[in-house]
């Protein structure tokens, strides 16, 4: 099962905003010095390296000026030279190339460190902030765009760092280089120097027109992980309706679009690249052409133009390196913005202070409950889903809720564990307001199992325990059989070829549902809860599981209070009280008995399947 890697982000005060705001270059900056601040170690080593590469770089051009001068010239023209100043000629380059060599190694691998490391930041910062939104934030938006946010966007954020180091580090490199070559000779700098402000421009027009199209290819591939996540979700109702060729259409047409996009970044890019190594190539062809006429004046030595030529050769790399930064800066400028729409994103449950006592079971006490949501097709854009909703349930007794469909159950259960806050009102355990619990506290003292049981690619073992437990105590074995024991799962698993080893595939694509639904509450019941929130969590048992199960709770769990929605005359039978939530609102509290006789709504309802089944029997006769 996945974890949350520990380690600092690129955000860490989650109350200062994430996004960037003012021109440009002005966002520019504030990316690449956030960057910077959460690996400074590596990138410090890097820059260093880059920096002495580019001094290297320089040192070399000199050292050939003076080579060509002092060994290269008055071997075919001179007297000849000694072998000792051939000799020195050779150590020196060969020292020149061994620090080049190393500034290369260490930039690289430190420069590749930083730059992984940030995205890193950017993905702990994105599922840090998904573990912090509530449900309902979470409902609003696709799994494939999350899943993209966390992954391509949170990628392409970081894109820009990989040749940050190099580029910082060689402006030395174009400093001490325009220097040398100024002072080989005033003209041969200048139209050297000449071609920066050309690439300055040549990049404004670039970034200007490749943001939007970036833009554009991160949105594509977000519809594209969207629409392929839905159709892998839906493979068996793909499947079975025979919509296969329509699921090919809807990928087929998003990967075009995504290809279209891809392409057009690509077409800016293959005018801009060629304009970046065509600036250095034609002030190289003027110096030559220049400094041929001024050596033939005898203005400057020959060495001098080797010089500066070498240097304006050698400045192509750093102006590479910043055309490689200023680049992917659009690119990452975009997926920062949108991995900020996550980060900045608010709702997200306050955290409290106070925690419970140990005890058996939880006091609940729910107080004048009112939950309302957004609707645009609301007269006060606003729909109310539970309304003034009031019950107790005494530690160590079961609450039955049973409504139809739509009525607010399983929103109700979200309150109860807190996966989201009411409108108006209050849920107490133990007296103290849900919202004060401290969250560490809270998740120990209740455990919900909803419908839909999700079981990871993991062992049978590390899917009931989920890798829980503390060093000093870490789950038992036996706890585990235990708990399978009373979910009644242990004879299934113990059938499996490992046992507890057995590793379950995908979603636990090789259980029933059943199976599936035992798992997790099984996974529930060895945390001992002093609550256990079952929402429909036998739904996909027989009777006779579902009654076994609902029997043995408190075996594991002691006087666990119990809060169970219920459909079955048998499940709501074995509850202390019964709650019938009808539209968002209570319409009666009592025995199963109790409110046959009082609540003809409750009665309707939990009496429907009978009737039904009696009509059948009469129509048959």
């Amino acid at each position: 099962m996945p974890t949350v890697p520990s380690g600092p982000d690129t955000h860490p005060d989650p109350d200062s905003p994430h996004a960037l705001s003012g021109s440009a270059v002005r966002r520019s900056l504030l990316l690449l010095g956030r960057g910077l601040k959460s690996q400074p170690r590596p990138f410090a080593i890097a820059i260093g390296a880059s920096v002495g590469y580019g001094i290297a770089m320089v040192a070399s051009g000199w050292a050939l000026g003076q080579v060509t001068d002092r060994v290269v010239v008055p071997a075919l023209t001179g007297p000849g030279i000694s072998s000792s100043t051939l000799w020195a000629a050779g150590a020196i380059l060969l020292v020149i190339a061994a620090a080049t060599a190393v500034g290369v190694a260490l930039r690289r691998t430190f420069a590749g460190v930083a730059a992984l490391g940030v995205q890193a930041g950017h993905r702990r910062a994105v599922t840090r902030q998904y573990l912090r939104l509530p449900m309902t934030w979470h409902r609003k938006h696709p799994a494939g765009q999350l899943l993209s946010n966390a992954n391509a966007d949170a990628e392409t954020a970081g894109f820009v760092f990989g040749p940050l180091p190099f580029a910082l580090g060689v402006i030395a490199m174009i400093v001490v280089a325009s220097g040398a070559m100024l002072a080989a000779d005033p003209f041969l700098g200048a139209i050297g120097i000449s071609m920066l402000p050309l690439i300055l421009v040549a990049n404004a027009v670039y970034r200007r027109r490749m943001a939007p199209a970036v833009t554009q290819v991160q949105h594509e591939r977000a519809v594209v992980s969207d629409v392929a996540h839905e159709s892998f979700e839906a493979a068996a109702v793909v499947k079975s309706l025979g919509t296969v060729e329509i699921e090919e259409e809807r990928f087929t047409a998003a990967a075009d679009r995504l290809r279209a996009a891809n392409v057009g970044v690509g077409r800016i890019r293959s005018v801009f690249d060629p304009v970046i190594d065509l600036l250095p190539a034609l002030a190289t062809l003027l110096v030559l052409a220049v400094g041929s006429s001024r050596v033939a004046a005898r203005a400057i030595e020959t060495g001098d133009v080797i010089t500066a030529s070498y240097l304006l050769t050698v400045l192509a790399i750093p102006v590479r390196a910043i055309g490689f930064v200023l680049g992917d800066l659009p690119r990452s400028l975009v997926g920062h913005d949108r991995i900020s729409r996550v980060i900045d994103a608010r709702g997200y449950l306050s955290e409290g202070d106070r925690t419970l006592d140990d005890a058996d079971g939880v006091h609940l006490a729910v107080e004048a409950v009112t939950l309302r949501a957004p609707d645009a097709d609301s007269p006060d854009g606003q729909r109310t889903i539970l309304n003034d909703v009031s019950f107790e349930v005494p530690a160590g007794r079961t609450l039955a809720i049973v409504g139809s469909t739509g009525a607010g159950k399983s929103t109700l259960v979200d309150l109860l564990a807190r996966l989201r806050d009411p409108s108006e009102g209050v849920v107490r355990y133990d007296g103290v307001d849900l919202r004060e619990i401290r969250s560490g506290n809270r998740t120990g003292t209740v455990a919900l199992v909803a419908q839909q049981a999700f079981v990871f690619e993991d062992t049978v073992r590390d899917n009931v325990t989920l890798g829980d437990g503390t060093e000093d105590r870490p789950f038992s074995d036996e706890e585990v059989w235990k708990a399978l024991r009373i979910a009644c799962a242990d004879s299934f698993v113990d059938a499996l070829p490992d046992g507890l080893d057995t590793v379950i595939g995908e979603r636990g694509a090789s259980l029933s549902g059943g199976q599936r639904q035992r798992l997790a509450i099984a996974r529930a019941l060895i945390r001992r809860p002093r609550l256990l929130l079952l929402d429909d969590a036998t739904s996909a048992l027989d009777p006779v599981v579902e009654q076994a199960i609902l029997t043995g709770l408190r075996e594991i769990a002691g006087d666990v209070t119990v809060v169970v929605v219920a459909y079955r005359n048998a499940t709501i039978a074995l509850a202390d009280t019964v709650l019938h939530l009808d539209r968002g609102q209570v319409t009666g509290t009592g025995s199963h008995a109790e409110l046959l006789a009082s609540d003809p709504g409750y009665r309707r309802l939990v009496t429907a399947y009978q009737r039904e089944r009696d009509e059948r029997a009469e129509v048959s006769g």
